[in-house]
């Protein structure tokens, strides 16, 4: 029996009821519109015909692989909104019909330099999670397994510090900052980690943390000396470790800085959540960078902010550098900075030279 138009009651939304080659239908049009309804039904009855006939992967849409690539684990701020832009760009269209042409029509369609992008924009924001949606459905049947020609991106030389400019940066920041900068060199966690991190998940007597990594899985970090005695130094050891401090006093409160909660989630690793904090650091420790000048909207004095060259995430790049320099052991880098592979570390390897052995041991404040 084909698909037809009717309506339930004092209902005036337009449902579809039938059987297509035997599959029994009936769900709402969501319109109460007869021609926007007639549309539905014709574009319903072809979709289960082809369903029928070549199966379902013939009819899965992106929008729908979409949906269930988030409805089956949490994702992090970021892949929404990488996602939001593919699923204004894709819509509707037939997973089976995204090859690498469609994926080259996103790049000029989805990033503000169009195909000009660097690799490295390309793949961040535009193939990886797509791979990742069309990944997921083809291990659900719904499309092939995705083949897509990788951009090249450029490699950028990867920055550190020593530990005299480790010193420099972290007598030069902002003393609520102070310790979270120390605990990001020694123990090389990624600033969402650090920025998570609860005090009940903190051992001082026993030099251990538990923090939880963007996968989702549980890491314990030993505390080297120097991170233990900046914790210390913290006060009121309840809720997040690391908290942020407002200098502008709200309407009404009392005179002084304001000590947040928390800081934002940005769902990012990159450390944007202290980064007027971290460029006020960068800037009085000497570290180069530049001035970014621009007029804001609505006003006729333009306004001027350093940008350093440095971002927080050089912190877990100074980590593994220094943790190669003391026990020239990749295995061991790798499990205690939380890796997935050894070939992601061997990138630090011998970039510290040993020459700095001394006085990495003695920042650090350990004995090996």
């Amino acid at each position: 029996m084909p698909l037809k138009i009717l309506t339930r009651g004092n209902n005036k939304t337009f449902y579809i009821r039938g059987t297509v080659r035997g599959q029994s239908v009936f769900e709402s049009t969501g319109t109460t519109n007869s021609e926007q309804a007639e549309a539905y039904r014709a574009k319903r009855e072809a979709e289960l015909w082809t369903e029928s006939v070549y199966g379902k992967r013939a009819t899965v849409t992106f929008a729908h692989a979409v949906a269930a690539y988030m409805e089956a684990e949490p994702r992090t701020e970021t892949t929404r909104t990488h996602l939001r832009r593919l699923l204004v760009h894709f819509g509707t269209t037939k997973l089976e019909s995204i090859g690498q042409q469609e994926l080259d029509d996103a790049y000029k369609a989805i990033l503000t330099k169009g195909a000009q992008a660097t690799g490295a924009t390309k793949l961040r924001a535009v193939l990886t999670p797509l791979r990742a949606v069309l990944e997921f459905a083809a291990i659900r049947g719904w499309c092939n397994k995705p083949a897509f020609q990788r951009p090249k991106v450029q490699q950028v030389r990867m920055q550190f510090l020593r530990p005299a400019e480790a010193t420099a940066l972290v007598e030069a920041a902002a003393p609520h900052i102070q310790p979270l900068l120390i605990f990001l060199i020694g123990t090389g966690a990624r600033m969402s980690e650090a920025l998570e991190l609860d005090w009940k998940d903190v051992d001082l007597v026993g030099k251990r943390a538990v923090v939880w990594q963007k996968q989702g899985d549980e890491r314990h970090i030993d505390l080297p000396p120097v991170v233990v005695n900046a914790l210390e130094g913290i006060k009121g050891r309840v809720g997040r470790v690391f908290r942020p401090v407002r200098s502008r006093t709200p309407y009404g409160a009392q005179s002084g800085k304001q000590i947040g909660k928390a800081y934002y989630n940005t769902g990012r690793t990159g450390g944007g959540q202290i980064k007027n904090a971290w460029a006020t650091a960068c800037k009085k420790a000497g570290f180069a960078g530049y001035d970014r000048v621009w007029t804001p909207k609505g006003s006729d004095k333009p306004k001027t902010k350093f940008v350093p060259e440095l971002t927080p995430h050089c912190l877990r790049h100074t980590y593994a550098t220094w943790h190669y320099c003391i026990y020239k052991d990749l295995i061991k880098l790798k499990d205690e900075g939380g890796w997935r592979t050894v070939t992601m570390v061997t990138r630090y390897a011998k970039k510290m030279p040993s020459a700095y052995y001394s006085e990495i041991i003695n920042w650090l404040n350990i004995s090996v």
